[in-house]
């Protein structure tokens, strides 16, 4: 949501729960690697390079590149090289990482058996993403860039390519082609997407005026990361974790916390406490532009659509008054039925009638 651009924890501790047989094993192929030589390890390289790509000439034509370098973007370090043939590479491992995806077993065998998607990287191979990869994108990334680093073959793509890779996984939420679980890697495509817009045109402003040969070096950079900081903060959370927890102390259930999915019941709750009650309509319109998928989700939350100065200030007020009466229900020993009596006298649901305040009998949920 969220959540989540970028994280470089999670890939360095991700061997963590590994064997210590694994572990072992890590430690001994370091070991290994230490001791020889970098032709040797250029040697294995190629080898691994060419049982995976089967193409000797463009293995044996590894290119050295004439300047190497890291994009730093909340976190990660995404290697990138300029060929001598003026070309713009980035690691395609790195990819992968900057958008949430690792070859896994399902990668391994679309390679291994031919089937479809299997010349693909793994940011690009599910089968549900293939209707939108145009025929020339799929001819680049196919076959990859070999390249010389630190005495391997390093497999990358062209930078341009960036835009377009990232176009495909919109494509596919737009038309509600992406499973649940391939909606996070969507955000932070989107937000990948942003941040590089908002830099290319600052970089062009600097070519045009000739303010890139004083700007500070790593300045366009910087600048990413400001920007892509500013997104994540338009995905933080608008619904505090104490709304959820009160709801279920209302209905007398026991608390998971926050890591735990809630009752799908819950989503009907907040939907009545709080858009029903913002304005007239609003429900009805915030649904419109977030339709459901074919798999029943939502591609974006509903919070989203709402705008900066006058919506979520309206959400957040609302949300404050909300969780005040659930504070006093609890306090006072009142029940669900009862809490939604003092919210619906308040605060009733936009376009509907006020009920008589008849006295409600203490309850038991």
């Amino acid at each position: 949501m969220l959540a989540f651009l970028f994280c470089k924890h999670y890939y360095q501790n991700r061997g963590a729960s590994m064997s210590d047989e694994s572990t072992g094993k890590a430690k001994g192929g370091f070991a290994r690697a230490e001791v020889l030589s970098p032709e040797k390890r250029s040697q294995i390289a190629k080898k691994a390079a060419l049982a995976r790509w089967g193409d000797s000439e463009a293995v044996d034509a590894a290119i050295q590149p004439t300047h190497n370098g890291q994009i730093h973007i909340n976190g990660l370090d995404i290697d990138c090289v300029v060929l001598s043939d003026g070309r713009r590479v980035i690691s395609q491992r790195a990819v992968g990482r900057a958008l949430g995806r690792r070859r896994g077993g399902e990668d391994y065998y679309r390679r291994k058996t031919g089937s479809s998607g299997g010349e693909l990287p793994e940011f690009l191979g599910a089968k549900n993403l293939n209707p939108f990869i145009s025929d020339e994108l799929r001819m680049a990334v196919s076959k990859p860039i070999f390249y010389g680093d630190k005495g391997r073959v390093a497999y990358g793509i062209e930078a341009q390519l960036l835009p377009q890779i990232c176009d495909v996984w919109l494509k596919a939420r737009d038309h509600g082609a992406l499973k649940t679980i391939q909606l996070p890697v969507a955000q932070r495509v989107e937000i990948l997407m942003r941040g590089l817009a908002h830099v290319g045109i600052i970089a062009l402003v600097d070519e045009a005026t000739g303010y890139q040969e004083v700007r500070p070096k790593d300045a366009l950079q910087a600048f990413l990361e400001k920007i892509i900081a500013k997104e994540l903060a338009a995905w933080a959370k608008k619904f505090p974790d104490e709304f959820y927890e009160n709801i279920y102390k209302l209905k007398n259930w026991p608390w998971p916390g926050m890591k735990k999915n809630r009752y799908s019941v819950v989503a009907y709750y907040t939907r009545d406490l709080v858009y029903e009650r913002l304005a007239p309509g609003l429900l009805k319109e915030l649904e419109s532009k977030s339709p459901k998928n074919d798999s029943g989700n939502r591609t974006n939350k509903l919070h989203q659509w709402l705008t900066d100065d006058i919506g979520n200030p309206m959400l957040a007020q609302h949300l404050h008054s909300v969780i005040m009466f659930q504070r006093l229900a609890i306090a006072s020993g009142y029940g669900w039925h009862r809490f939604l009596k003092m919210v619906d006298q308040v605060m009733p649901r936009r376009g509907a009638t006020l009920e008589i305040p008849f006295p409600v009998p203490d309850e038991i949920d």
